[in-house]
């Protein structure tokens, strides 16, 4: 009888051992893979992250190589030497507020490069940082694989950018970054804490240093010293971590579960904000806000958002009931699906496919520049190597059989003994987690406190930050149009102004929503901000936004003036291209709302109506800006010669 139980049970051991990942390898045999119907290797077992580590790094290169990009094709024209805010001048200005020196408040008040680079040459600066951030992040794209120096390089060549950014780079009304608490190099900046207002105005970053364990020297050696140390690149170790524990209900090592956890604090803060602050307006009213950009699709944020896109004028135009949808939905996706990571593998894998597939919906909604990009970079650690195997190709030699290798090396114990340099890791680890676990207590309190502040960094290296992309969502669009015109007298009835384009946001009526995502035209994006009519907030009243608020656009306005070759380059329309510039140059107040579907604009091609509110800055002419100018140390532009003489 006990035999025949033993027999009888053999079958039951046998499918609780396949379903733990674990091969039948009978006494004295050699373990053997299993195959499928088809031939190819067994499926990966759950509870390893090489592949994903693979994906996160790949996913993370892809946001740095397009927000390398964006910088190289646009800082000349908005920071360099004759760029609308140079940074040369920024620098300058905080060097006399630190009496002329570059010491360590200098540094510490905008950490660059640029400190150290010849400042006579800005624009040359800017595109070697910028084409250097692209061939490195287009080298971890493809290859997959990077270590800590590579990483670190990264973040300190996009940091030395966005600290001299200005407002391109750090809006004031709400940041474009993503939240300090990613174990990664988030993308753009926020507002300073109040505790910098004695400082020149500067934009505040949000990035982090990203450690990865893709620092290993080679398959002869232990995989804990190198990250410290070790220049060389592998994708896959020859072990797994010591921190790594299988059979748990999270088997991942610390920053595997800092990374999980990143996308939590900023949707967690901006529906607690919304929450709190402006209470059952937020539905009612639509000042909704998500995970790191205002919800596109709820009635006026489709219309509303920094630059639509063609879907965008179809799901503004949605019924009532979907709209209301969105909204439940926002917050279940916010404030209860962040806590499924706890929940173990499955529901853990739920909350990174809901929050990918929250992500990408934002994405076909709007042009919001890499922000959603980014945001889905740490939800892909919340999958395993099992999850993502379907990612990469099966065959001898690949990485998926490596993987399946490491794994079965592992179970029967074929693995070397631990080296002291895997205890400097976890001391390096466990000291990161203490520094972020400290600097976060401001955060933590802020972020409770009924008077949340958003977009705020508390430390000069912006670690971990206060974020929550955009507190409410304005219910009106307005927009600023530039017009020129050649005539002489810019009172005259018979003056014909002719408005410029710009490459993406809205300006003529019959034309089309652009589709942009992840690129981002800045000037464009800081259009919107300039058109504000009033502080975005449901229970404040509105205050004009005029353009002593945004003194770049008359920067603007003056080299368009001038025909300025640079500036031109950042519109779409120069209504004066090939022929004298205009003699006088405006700016329009206009209210934009979106044509009613299937509607009399519609039927004649409009894509928008718009009401005009007012000037927004009165007609000026180059010699009336000489002045202004003068007192900012912006060159005054000269128009072409050949083009004054045409015109005379």
């Amino acid at each position: 009888m006990r035999t025949d139980g033993q027999v009888m049970a053999a079958p039951g051991e046998q499918l609780r051992r396949r379903k733990a990942g674990v091969t039948d390898v009978g006494p004295g045999a050699s373990p053997a893979r299993e195959h499928d119907p088809a031939g190819c290797p067994a499926r990966l077992h759950p509870g390893t992250f090489w592949l994903t580590r693979v994906v996160l790094l790949r996913a993370l290169a892809f946001v740095y190589s397009v927000a390398f990009l964006v910088a190289f094709w646009q800082n000349k024209q908005l920071i360099g030497d004759r760029g609308l805010l140079p940074c040369r001048l920024y620098l300058r200005r905080l060097r006399q507020h630190f009496r002329g020196r570059v010491g360590w408040d200098a540094v510490s008040a905008a950490p660059t490069l640029l400190w150290l680079l010849d400042w006579s040459h800005m624009d040359a600066n800017l595109d070697a940082l910028a084409l250097l951030g692209l061939a490195l992040s287009s080298f971890v794209l493809l290859s997959g694989c990077a270590n800590m120096l590579l990483m670190a390089i990264l973040w300190v060549l996009y940091t030395s950018l966005v600290n001299v950014g200005q407002a391109w780079l750090g809006v004031t009304a709400a940041g474009d970054g993503l939240s300090g608490h990613l174990p990664l190099p988030a993308v753009d900046t926020v507002t300073p804490a109040p505790l910098d207002t004695h400082l020149p105005d500067r934009p505040v970053g949000l990035q982090v240093a990203d450690f990865q364990d893709h620092a290993w020297r080679g398959p002869h050696q232990d995989p804990g010293g190198p990250m410290l140390v070790g220049p060389d690149l592998h994708g896959l170790p020859l072990r797994e971590p010591p921190s790594t524990h299988r059979g748990t209900a999270l088997p991942c090592s610390g920053s595997q579960r800092q990374w999980r956890w990143a996308p939590c604090p900023p949707e967690a803060g901006a529906s607690a904000r919304c929450t709190a602050v402006t209470g059952t307006n937020c539905i009612s009213a639509t000042h909704l806000v998500n995970s790191g950009v205002s919800s596109p699709q709820v009635l006026a944020g489709g219309q509303t958002q920094p630059v639509p896109n063609p879907a965008a004028y179809f799901l503004h135009q949605s019924p009532w009931w979907v709209h209301r949808f969105e909204t439940l939905s926002n917050h279940f996706l916010e404030l209860v699906v962040p806590f499924f990571i706890f929940l173990g593998r499955r529901m853990c894998a739920l909350h990174g496919a809901l929050q990918l597939l929250f992500q990408a919906i934002l994405i076909l909604s709007g042009n919001l520049s890499f922000l959603n990009w980014l945001t889905m970079v740490p939800s892909f650690a919340c999958f395993d190597d099992a999850t993502l195997g379907f990612l990469f190709p099966s065959g001898p030699g690949g990485l998926k059989a490596r993987v399946l290798q490491l794994q079965e090396d592992s179970v029967h114990g074929a693995q070397p003994p631990p080296k002291r340099s895997c205890v400097v890791r976890r001391v390096v680890h466990l000291a990161l987690g203490l520094l972020l676990a400290w600097l976060s207590v401001p955060v933590v309190v802020n972020l409770l406190s009924p008077s949340q502040v958003m977009n705020t960094s508390f430390h000069p290296l912006r670690i971990v930050n206060t974020y929550g992309a955009f507190g409410s969502i304005t219910r009106e669009r307005t927009e600023v149009v530039l017009q020129g015109t050649a005539s002489p007298n810019a009172s005259a009835p018979d003056a014909e102004w002719q408005e410029y384009e710009f490459k993406c946001k809205p300006g003529g009526l019959w034309r089309r929503p652009c589709l942009l995502s992840p690129y981002h035209h800045r000037l464009d994006w800081l259009m919107w901000f300039a058109a504000f009519q009033g502080a975005c907030s449901c229970l404040s009243t509105p205050s004009p936004q005029t353009y002593e608020q945004n003194e770049w656009i008359l920067h603007l306005a003056g080299k368009l003036l001038a025909n300025d070759a640079e500036a031109a380059s950042l519109l779409a329309l120069n209504p004066f291209a090939g022929r004298p510039p205009p003699r006088w140059l405006r700016g329009e107040h206009f209210r934009y709302k979106f044509s009613r579907l299937a509607g009399r604009h519609a039927s004649d091609g409009k894509w928008w109506i718009r009401k005009r509110i007012g000037p927004y800055f009165p007609p000026v002419g180059l010699q009336d800006l000489r002045d202004y100018f003068r007192e900012r140390g912006w060159p005054l532009p000269q128009p072409d010669s050949g083009a004054w003489a045409a015109e005379k």
